[in-house]
């Protein structure tokens, strides 16, 4: 895969539309698509991180995003944003996002734990309950305003000093409904967008119904998406299938080595789409991508979100990760290796995924289950994760209706925010700007065995020794 389009250096030091406001200090993180510097706002001495995004498609989806979830309590804010000027001199593909400063992020917290950094080991689970409805208020959020995130990951969870937790890094983000554009200048008095975007959406597509959108059906939703595929093709917001199926594709002509490439290295594609701008399901972490993304689905919605969910949930009360994948195709391993064999009984409509024919592996009789991912945990923290992480999409509970659930009501109950045990600091490689980048991974490097190729008729077959 080709590296980030980064010809020319457009540094935030160099703008004075920039520095005239804000005082501009060290470089807290730097990923492949984007550098993040820490600063502060000279009108008002507020803490801020300086987002600076050199893709163009991305840069827009945050904003978007962002702009739609404004005032939310649990997503990150965007305080002010800028486009490059796009002249000779400038990469016209650079902004940058002024965002709220946020001291840590959710993986510095299990991190932390598992090392006792404060001389105790783990999180108590009224801790882990504090964090899990944080989390689910930011996604119930999003998914109400018709939001996917689509890169849900501890280190994309950031937390203030205070113990408050947001949803952050949205720069794969996509709408699953057409947002209503008003006018720039009603909501960026500044006027610091330049004139190649026209407006920014700040509610999401009006309904004839103006009170609270109510749950679905099954039917329904999938007669919506069909809706949608009709009417808007080739649109950001389209859900039309795309030739681009990542890395779990194994017909014979994509063999190769970046069918193996671990996940420490992996990047998505810019924005997760294609060439056409249509979704792909190259996107997300690979250790918190849902089964159906790894067989090359394209057509998908919240669900891929609530699969993220279970995971870091899993992560979170046993402190390791769920489903550690060296890469997709020992990701998908892992999974069935836990959960059995993915077939049209456990994951109705699963054969008409992409690369569901091209991918076989041996047969599971004796799936070893979630208890084995998550020793010691009560049956009760068990259940709330495979509410999750099931194979059928349309089977995975919503963040409102986990928010409803008796887990959380159960002794112990969630402690007070005051009572959550937050690291000093993130302690993250610099090189990885954890949430506000994003562009980098959770996963730590992890050999895997051989395995024992077979060629068929439509591909080849994969046997993990």
């Amino acid at each position: 895969m080709d590296g980030p389009r980064r010809t020319k250096s457009w540094s935030i030091h160099g703008r004075t539309e920039i520095t005239n406001l804000y005082d501009i200090s060290d470089r807290i993180g730097s990923g492949a698509y984007a550098d993040v510097y820490r600063g502060r706002r000279r009108s008002d001495g507020l803490d801020v991180a300086l987002k600076e995004v050199h893709d163009r498609q991305s840069a827009s989806r945050e904003i978007e995003a962002l702009q739609v979830l404004r005032g939310s309590r649990n997503v990150v804010d965007l305080v002010d944003y800028f486009w490059s000027g796009g002249g000779d001199d400038d990469d016209g593909d650079a902004a940058v996002l002024v965002l709220e400063f946020l001291c840590t992020d959710l993986a510095s917290v299990i991190r932390d734990a598992k090392e006792g950094g404060d001389g105790r080991l783990g999180i108590r689970v009224g801790e882990a309950k504090a964090w899990m409805v944080q989390i689910l208020r930011g996604v119930e959020e999003c998914h109400r305003c018709s939001v996917v995130h689509r890169d849900l990951k501890p280190s994309n969870l950031l937390i203030s000093a205070d113990g408050v937790l947001k949803l952050a890094d949205f720069g794969q983000a996509i709408m699953l409904q057409v947002p209503t554009f008003i006018p720039m200048d009603d909501e960026n008095p500044q006027g610091h967008a330049d004139e190649n975007v026209s407006h920014i959406p700040q509610q999401p597509l009006v309904q004839d119904d103006p009170q609270e959108p109510k749950p679905i059906c099954e039917a329904d939703y999938l007669q919506e998406i069909d809706g949608l595929k009709a009417k808007y093709p080739m649109e950001t917001t389209s859900l039309q299938d795309g030739d681009t199926s990542c890395l779990a594709t194994c017909s014979t002509s994509d063999v190769g080595d970046v069918a193996f490439k671990n996940s420490y290295y992996f990047e998505p594609e810019e924005g997760g789409l294609n060439e056409h701008g249509e979704l792909t399901s190259c996107v997300g972490t690979r250790w918190f991508r849902a089964p159906e993304l790894l067989y090359g689905s394209t057509d998908y919605g919240q669900e891929i979100d609530l699969w993220s969910l279970g995971c870091i949930f899993a992560e979170l009360l046993s402190l390791e990760p769920l489903f550690p994948g060296t890469s997709d195709i020992d990701q998908l391993s892992r999974i069935i290796t836990v959960l059995g064999n993915l077939t049209e009984e456990s994951y109705p409509g699963c054969s008409k995924l992409p690369d569901y024919g091209k991918i076989f592996f041996e047969k599971v009789e004796n799936p070893s289950g979630l208890e084995s991912r998550m020793p010691n945990r009560s049956r009760s923290e068990i259940q709330l994760v495979k509410k999750l992480v099931c194979y059928d999409p349309m089977s995975r509970a919503s963040a409102e209706e986990l928010l409803e659930d008796a887990y959380f009501i159960e002794e112990p109950l969630p402690v007070p925010l005051n009572e959550l045990r937050v690291p000093p600091k993130s302690s993250g490689n610099d090189e990885i700007s954890p949430g506000y980048g994003g562009f980098g991974s959770d996963s730590e490097f992890d050999e895997f065995g051989g395995v024992d190729v077979v060629t068929t008729e439509k591909g080849f077959s994969i046997q993990f020794l």
